[in-house]
Order: structure tokens, then sequence, then C-alpha cells
């Protein structure tokens, strides 16, 4: 069996940023605080709870219970929800948007990744609890990102429209996409059971926040996962300082800005606005926009005086939502966290963001990169040995992979490499001998030899070619392949939905990956259903 998993750094997949921040690069180290290592949870974990009220337990332990008097949860669900009363008790956070039918794949491994390092930080700190927990984006408004999923390269959408928070948004038209689905499913007992999950999740639930809940729920609920809602009053009340405080002064704009700088050689993430924090109501999530000391509501008649939109803050705490810069101070706040797990992009964003923690006395998590895994059938890994591939030449770029491949079944050598540094050599003598006449001789050798290294150039390529001619069957194999494992010559985790894989394997999906994903070894899993 090939080697079963891939360094992150080697999968092709993961932007510069990422790999510096893996391979702990001296320049990213001031843009944060501990590296995910297990003895480092122990020195977050110390500063957390010096940094984190009794009082926002009880406001937090309160809040999760409202939101869970209509939730079949589980034994551990509850007494986890209850441990967060105590001292030593602190979360490990997962956050994601609403996706239709939990979206792609990696919707799962977040939460795995979650669960798991909990348990490896129970067993290796037995005198402290640690509680996973997935935050529901709710409050994100971009409904295009979350209203379809794929099934078997098909995608299934939800045609309607959405204005304000997505948490908040009528579940009305759903029963037409199970329809739709059940059709794609066909029969048979694990079809059935996706069906009543999707019909309980959504035709059972009023809005989105509920129908995600109890899909999580269902899913991870055995393992203790705990799922909050952010969207509430009362949370939201913990937070009216440092939202009083962005209105007033700007903060994480300043704070932001000047990290951004420091991160000027990569694709920086985000960039803060002036105000980084939105207005919602149940239909509506626009821009505060401060001008002349008024403060708009973008797109709307909206206005307030800095007097009167403090008063609404004071009285009406809901009203007031963090975007891309604020929700990761808000999700400090409101929990005992210590690590945050998320994907490239995730991380890349909060890697902006420690200067302006500081400046906001709230303690920065330990940022972890989340488990990323390739899911493959027994028989697409014996199709893989026989063909003598292993599972780093499936993260190949497809034309490289094919080309190396041409190359191993070559009986004689298809690269013009020696070829090429003879005649380099050779042609370095004539321009000595040019040197000595006159520049129109010069000219003359150096013409002919980009002539001459073009036409070796074009033979390598036609030579190539021949010999896929005759290798074709093999190369379309591999091209089959890859193309099973990566669709759309994507990560197959981005694309795909867990209900493909729960179809064929039932119960051995979960379980599997439980087993194999290890949060802090930071590697790009195989797993061999």
């Amino acid at each position: 069996m090939p080697s079963d998993c891939i360094s992150f750094q080697d999968s092709g997949y993961f932007t510069p940023l990422i790999v510096d921040y893996l391979n702990q690069k001296e320049t990213l180290k001031p843009l944060y605080k501990r590296f995910p290592t297990l003895e480092n949870f122990k020195l977050q974990l110390e500063e957390k709870q010096a940094n984190y009220s009794h009082g926002s337990r009880s406001v937090l332990v309160n809040s999760l219970l409202k939101q869970y008097e209509e939730v079949d949860a589980s034994k551990d669900t509850l007494q986890n929800i209850q441990l967060l009363n105590k001292e030593n008790t602190f979360t490990i956070t997962t956050g994601h948007q609403l996706n239709l039918f939990t979206g792609p794949l990696y919707f799962l491994y977040k939460i795995v990744s979650t669960i798991n390092l909990s348990k490896e930080l129970k067993a290796a700190y037995p005198q402290y609890n640690f509680v996973p927990v997935y935050w529901m984006a709710t409050e994100d408004h971009d409904f295009e990102e979350i209203n379809y999923f794929n099934f078997r390269n098909k995608k299934i959408k939800w045609p309607r429209e959405s204005a304000g928070p997505v948490g908040r948004l009528s579940t009305e038209g759903l029963d037409a996409v199970l329809e739709v689905f059940s059709k794609e499913l066909g029969p048979g007992n694990n079809a059935e059971w996706l069906k009543s999950l999707f019909k309980k999740a959504y035709l059972e639930h009023d809005n989105l926040a509920d129908a995600t809940r109890y899909l999580a729920n269902a899913i991870f609920g055995q393992e203790g996962l705990v799922i909050i809602d952010a969207d509430r009053p009362e949370l939201k009340s913990l937070f009216i300082p440092h939202v009083k405080e962005e209105l007033t002064s700007q903060v994480s704009h300043h704070k932001v800005a000047e990290t951004a700088e420091h991160l000027s050689d990569y694709n920086i993430q985000v960039n803060p606005r002036e105000i980084n924090l939105f207005y919602i109501e149940d239909n509506l999530r626009e821009r505060i926009i401060l001008k002349d000391g008024v403060y708009y509501i973008n797109n709307t008649e909206l206005q307030f005086t800095e007097t009167e939109f403090l008063n609404v803050l004071e009285s009406n705490p809901e009203k007031f939502s963090p975007n891309v810069i604020m929700r990761p101070l808000y999700q400090e706040v409101i929990l005992p966290n210590l690590c945050y797990i998320g994907g490239g992009g995730e991380i890349a964003y909060w890697l902006e963001l420690k200067s302006f923690f500081e400046v906001s006395n709230v303690t920065f998590p330990i940022l972890l990169l989340r488990n990323s895994v390739l899911l493959a059938t027994q028989k697409q890994a014996d199709k893989l040995d026989k063909l003598g591939l292993t599972w780093a030449d499936m993260f190949s770029k497809q034309q490289d992979l094919l080309n190396r491949k041409v190359q191993g079944f070559s009986e004689f050598q298809l690269d013009f490499s020696s070829q090429k540094e003879f005649l380099k050599k050779q042609f370095e003598k004539l321009s000595e001998i040019a040197a000595k006449t006159d520049a129109s001789f010069t000219g003359a050798v150096k013409a002919q030899e980009l002539k001459q290294v073009k036409g070796l150039e074009n033979l390598e390529k036609r030579l190539l070619k021949a010999e896929k001619r005759r290798h074709t069957d093999e190369l379309e194999r591999i091209t089959l392949l890859q193309n099973e494992l990566f669709p759309g010559r994507s990560l197959q985790e981005r694309k795909a939905n867990f209900s493909e894989f729960y179809l064929e394997f039932d119960g051995r999906l979960l379980p599997d990956l439980f087993s194999h994903l290890k949060p802090l070894e930071q590697e790009f899993n195989v797993v061999v259903l």
C-alpha cells in the first residue's frame, strides 16, 4: 500500500503564507503568540484562565442551555455545556458557514479535528476539561456561497432570494430541494437515512440556524460537540465595550492595516474597513459608515448621532454584527477558547489580527490548520498500486504527472538536457571567437544559438508526444484515476458532499475519520474506505 499521508507543505495546495506559517518562518512569528504544540497548550490555558471572567461563563452557559431547549442533545453535550461553568474548562473551536446539508466535505474535517484535539488535550492534561465547539456563522449574509451542495458532480441548489443574516432565513422552499435530492439518491437504507436527515433538519425547523444545529448535532452530538449561535442578545451584551470602542475609535482599522504592511510579500486575505461592523435586522445586514460625525447604515435611510447609536448599542446589542475582522474578537470574548481550527484562508486572516487583540486586551488563540483528507476506495487504492503510483503522485499537476510517467515507461531518455548543455558549451567557444571580430558576427552566433536550442526543444516535445501515443492506455488510466480523486482538478474536500460517501460506505465514514485524523501532526491524510 502506498504511503497514506503527505505533508501540507508538499501537497501543493497551500499558499506561501500558510507554508511559511507551518514552517514557523521567523518573519511570521510576531503575528501569532504560540504555535500549536501539545506543550504550548498548557501556557495558553494559563493565560486564558487569567483573562476570562466567571461572569462570562455564566452568560455563555445560560445562553447555550436556551439554545438547546428544543434539541435532543446527548448526555456528553449537555455535560460539556455544564462544564463550561468551571474555571478549569476551556473550548477548542472551529467555525463554518451554514452550507446546505453541510456543503463540502471539509465541514466534517473541521469538526472531527476539533473533537480529536479536545480528546488529545484531555489525555495530556486530565485536570482540565476541553469542550469541542462548532461556531455557526449565522450572521453571514452571502447566501450564494451556501445555498447548494454537490452530489456526484451535480449541483443541488436552493433557488431563492435572501437578505439579512442567513441564520434567520426561513427554510421555506427546501421541500422542493429534498425532492430533487431524493431522486438522485435512489433506493436503499442509506438513502432513506439521508432523506430523513435532510427532512428533519430543514422541513421540521423554521430557520436555517435551527436546521443547521439539528444537522450538526445529529452527526456529531454523540461526541459531545457543543454548537453555538452567537446571534443572541445576551452574548452580544458581553461584546458591548468592544463594539463601542470600534464605533468611537476605529481601533481595528489602524491595527490590522499596520499588520497588513508586515504581510506585503503575501496576498493578504482581508483588508479592514474604517468600521468593521454591520447593522442587522431580520432582512438587513449592511455596513456602518461614519461620515462627519454621523453613523449611516449603507443602502438605507437610517442614520444616527453618536449618542443615539451608543444608546441603541446598550439597549439592542444584537443589532450590531461583527464582520470578518471583528468576528474573531467576538468569539474569543465570549468563549474560554484556547485554539481556533480553520482552513488556510481562515488562518491567513487570523494572522492579521494579533496586534488588534493585544490592544483590546483579549488573549489571542493558538491557530491550527484543520485536517485535510483525500477519501479513496479500496478499488482506487488497488489501481494506484498496479499503476506504480504513490499518493504523492496524485497531488501533482496532471501534465507533470503524465510527463514523469512517460519518462518512466520509456526505454530511453526523453530529456535533452545533456544535448542542450553540449550545445551551450559549443556556442560559448564560438562566442569567444565572435568577440574578437565585429558585432554583427556576435549577433549571428547568438541568433544561431537560440535557433539550435529552440530546435532541440521542439524535438524534445515531439519525442514526448510520440512516447505518449505509445503508452496511451496507461496514461488514460492514470488520468481517469486522478480525475476521480480530484474532481475538476481541485481538492475533493472542496467539492464533494459527505452524502456520496455515506451512501456507499454506511457507518464507516465517521469512525474512519476519527481514527485517522491527528490535528497536531499537520499532514494531508489519505483515508481508504
